[in-house]
């Protein structure tokens, strides 16, 4: 018996020492990509600027900023073009025949009328999902977000006008037991 309880003591001090390797491994693996990590980071600028990109149209490069915009269900993607004449175009519409109603077409020219940019760029907005007020809105945030990357400064007035805020109040989701969201059946007594 003492000689099987010295067997059995050996055994388990060989064990800690492959454990001990295996955790060497790893520790070397982690260095070895906290290394490749800070090489990465070194390579990439800390600030990114904003992504200038082309569209040929006609035969001539225009430059526009890109930037996306969302409300409740509604999706839109919006270019900015420099130099423009003040044209907003939604899903290849005028956005006044798009957005029929007065409250509408004020909700997407909201942000270019307040930093003074109406007639300095065109805008061009794909928008999809949702109903008329979530597209505006999703518009207007979309545009507010390539202003910003257009002129930093236009971010105090655009902030401060609620424009660059995502309004995050969607629909609740219907649970189980209730009619809707929170509407209960009718209660009845028997």
């Amino acid at each position: 018996m003492i000689a099987e309880t010295k067997k059995e003591t050996k055994t388990s001090t060989v064990k800690p020492k492959v454990v001990r390797k295996k955790a060497v491994k790893k520790t070397e693996k982690t260095e070895e990509i906290v290394l490749e990590k800070k090489e990465l980071e070194e390579e990439m600028p800390l600030v990114e600027a904003p992504v200038e990109k082309k569209e040929i149209v006609e035969g001539v490069k225009r430059v526009y900023l890109y930037a996306i915009g969302r409300r409740k269900e509604a999706i839109a993607t919006v270019k900015l073009f420099k130099n423009g004449k003040g044209e907003i175009t939604v899903n290849k519409k005028k956005y006044t025949d798009y957005f029929r109603t007065f409250e509408l077409e004020q909700i997407i020219s909201a942000p270019l009328k307040s930093v003074g940019q109406a007639d300095k760029v065109d805008v061009e907005a794909r928008v999809s999902g949702g109903g008329l007020v979530g597209q505006a809105e999703a518009v207007r945030l979309g545009i507010s977000r390539a202003l910003v990357q257009l002129n930093i400064n236009f971010k105090k007035n655009l902030r401060k006008a609620g424009f660059l805020t995502r309004d995050p109040r969607v629909k609740e989701r219907k649970k189980y037991g209730l009619r809707r969201a929170r509407r209960a059946p009718q209660w009845q007594k028997r």
